[in-house]
């Protein structure tokens, strides 16, 4: 390995981040870190990122009575506010709305359009607000989402572009089973080889909204935000503008991403790379949930917790060794301040910072003295 290049999902900005989005920030931030020291810091490029468009931003953008613009701004600027916090040295905090992305989406869409695998239709079926993902039947549970199972699914009828997703379902099953570093950890692999035999062509646009991207050559569609959010991977490290530093880090080492994305990621994106004549990322780490007293991390339940609110406290240093030692990357794992706490004295104050001193009197006592491991004296 001469390079790396970590990506975290990029978040979506109906919301400022919580710990539980910051969990996977954290990770990867030690990978880039890691590899800076080994492979030398301009061989390494770490993107995190805010995700903008789309119709719940438009939606709760018009609930402020503000424009979907300066929405998405405050959110983004709260983001990285809170990523900063952590010491999260990413190499560049990428949001959808920056002009040179549309750019590369177009780009995208033209490419996959070229090879015969965007056609224009009409689209009659389920979609859940929350994911803004479109779903049939046998995905829902008791006619509910199984991420958003409060909300209501919609029942919509309009007219889409589709991608031949469909097309790509051999090629996702023998890229799944002959790579098998590809998604980690392996119960992944095994859940997207079973939704890839029922794969169908997937709506790639939106007619009823107009806060996107737009839909090259028609102005009266957008582009789907899982399409445009996905390509965000491409246009951060340089793709259409800086052909060399693509070329150095592309493909990505490492997506970062909670398993509510495993979907979209290892299915939906490969096919679209494929499409496009692009290579294929190497591996997909999904991380667990982090739940807070054993409760999901939710507005609803009231449990939402900033990162900053931490890290005032505590230091970032400490809220990211917590998160860290004492959570399970792969599984859903519980945090509350009060593990923290504990953490904090027994292993950092007591256990590390005991060491620490300890040393520290050495060196006072006998300064730059050669000293045997039983403490005595050389010279």
């Amino acid at each position: 390995m001469n390079k790396f290049y970590v990506t975290t999902a990029i978040d979506y900005v109906n919301d400022t981040i919580h710990l539980g989005h910051a969990f996977q920030k954290i990770a990867a931030d030690v990978l880039a870190r890691y590899y800076r020291i080994t492979l030398g810091k301009d061989n390494v490029f770490f993107l995190t990122g805010t995700d903008e468009y789309g119709q719940k931003a438009e939606k709760a953008a018009k609930e402020q009575d503000i424009s979907p613009s300066e929405f998405v701004k405050k959110i983004s600027d709260s983001d990285q506010k809170e990523q900063d916090s952590l010491n999260i040295s990413y190499d560049r905090f990428i949001r959808t709305t920056d002009s040179n992305h549309a750019e590369v989406v177009k780009e995208i869409w033209n490419r996959i359009k070229k090879n015969g695998d965007i056609y224009s239709g009409e689209y009659q079926g389920s979609y859940c607000e929350g994911c803004e993902a479109y779903y049939t039947k046998e995905d829902l549970i008791e006619g509910k989402c199984h991420i958003h199972p409060t909300l209501k699914i919609k029942i919509i009828k309009e007219e889409n572009y589709f991608f031949k997703w469909s097309k790509y379902k051999d090629f996702l099953i023998e890229h799944i089973n002959n790579n098998p570093d590809f998604i980690f950890p392996k119960h992944g692999a095994k859940e997207m080889l079973k939704f890839a035999k029922n794969i169908k062509d997937i709506p790639i646009s939106r007619s009823n909204f107009t806060w996107g991207i737009s839909v090259p050559n028609d102005l009266k569609q957008v582009v789907y935000v899982w399409f445009d959010a996905l390509i965000n991977y491409l246009t951060g490290v340089g793709f259409l503008k800086n052909k060399e530093l693509f070329s150095k880090f592309w493909p990505a080492d490492v997506h970062i991403l909670g398993k509510d994305n495993l979907r979209w990621h290892a299915l939906l994106w490969p096919a679209m790379l494929k499409s496009a004549g692009i290579g294929l990322p190497k591996t997909i780490l999904v991380n667990g949930f982090l739940n807070i007293n054993e409760q999901k991390i939710s507005k609803s339940v009231g449990n939402v917790i900033r990162p900053s609110e931490w890290t005032k406290k505590y230091g970032a240093d400490a809220v990211r060794y917590y998160l860290l030692r004492y959570t399970n990357i792969i599984d859903d794992s519980d945090i509350s301040e009060e593990k923290l706490l504990q953490a904090y004295n027994a292993d950092l104050a007591n256990g590390l910072g005991n060491l620490i001193a300890r040393v520290a009197k050495l060196w006072e006592s006998y300064g730059s003295k050669k000293i045997n491991a039983n403490f005595t004296i050389i010279c």
